[in-house]
């Protein structure tokens, strides 16, 4: 069954799967009033390649079993020190902290609305696999 949202849940869901298998320093941005190819950029950090690639896997599972949506596009390093996920509406970015450093997305897109995490968390409580764990 297909689960039509808003791009704001949708992004707000993004980050609650992408904490959920324990991405960190998990940041949305609001970039619809700055940008006509996008609403909201999700962006997250991991340790490792592998762990680049395992968000990667299991956030495009996800979301595909969770709401019938595949990524228009995928993008990646051949190391996996970075992923981008293409959504239309919501593009995801998965960097190991080197690179998010380097690419410094927030700095550059710092004219977008950041939306807190308390906010984003609780916008999407219904969809956590964790809910009565982490209360």
């Amino acid at each position: 069954m297909k689960k039509e949202i808003t791009s704001y849940k949708f992004a707000c869901v993004v980050a609650r799967f992408l904490d959920d298998k324990i991405a960190s320093n998990i940041s949305i941005l609001n970039i619809s009033n700055v940008s006509s190819f996008a609403d909201y950029f999700v962006i997250c950090s991991a340790q490792t390649n592998t762990q680049v690639k395992s968000l990667t896997e299991n956030l495009s599972d996800k979301v595909k079993s969770t709401f019938a949506r595949l990524p228009l596009g995928k993008e990646n390093d051949a190391k996996n020190r970075w992923n981008l996920i293409d959504y239309g509406d919501v593009v995801v970015h998965i960097l190991q902290d080197e690179e998010r450093s380097t690419y410094a997305i927030e700095k550059f897109w710092n004219h977008a609305f950041s939306i807190p995490r308390e906010t984003w968390l609780k916008e999407s409580e219904e969809f956590s696999e964790y809910s009565e764990i982490k209360k």
